[in-house]
C-alpha cells in the first residue's frame, strides 16, 4: 500500500508552515496509524511448527523424567511460594522480620 502525501511550497511561505502543511497531510491519510498498527505485527505460527514444538516439547519431558527415574539428575523443585507448615501463620506478612 503506497500512500503519496504531496505539498508545493507556494509563494512566500515559509519551510516551517511547509513542514506543518506536510504533516497535517501525512496525518490526515492516516499514514502514521498505519504504520504504528504494522510495526509490532508479528505473524500466526502456522500448524507445522506448532505441532513440532509440542512434539519437542513431550519428548524433553519424557527425556528428563526418565533421568530423573535413572537418578542421574536431581529433580527440581516446585516453584512458587512454599506452603505454610502446620506452626506457622496463614497469614500474609505475620512472621515476616519487621527492618527497623
Amino acid at each position: 500500500m503506497s500512500v503519496n502525501a504531496e505539498v508545493q511550497k507556494s509563494g512566500g511561505e515559509s519551510a516551517l508552515s511547509v513542514i506543518r502543511k506536510f504533516s497535517r497531510r501525512v496525518q490526515g491519510a492516516g499514514v502514521m496509524k498505519t504504520m504504528r498498527d504494522r510495526r509490532y505485527f508479528a505473524r500466526d505460527t502456522s500448524k507445522i511448527v506448532k505441532k513440532k514444538r509440542a512434539l519437542k516439547l513431550l519428548k524433553r519431558r519424557a527425556e528428563y523424567k526418565q533421568l530423573v527415574k535413572e537418578g542421574k539428575i536431581a529433580e527440581a523443585p516446585v516453584r512458587g511460594r512454599p506452603l505454610p507448615s502446620r506452626g506457622q501463620s496463614q497469614r500474609l506478612g505475620e512472621g515476616t522480620p519487621i527492618a527497623r
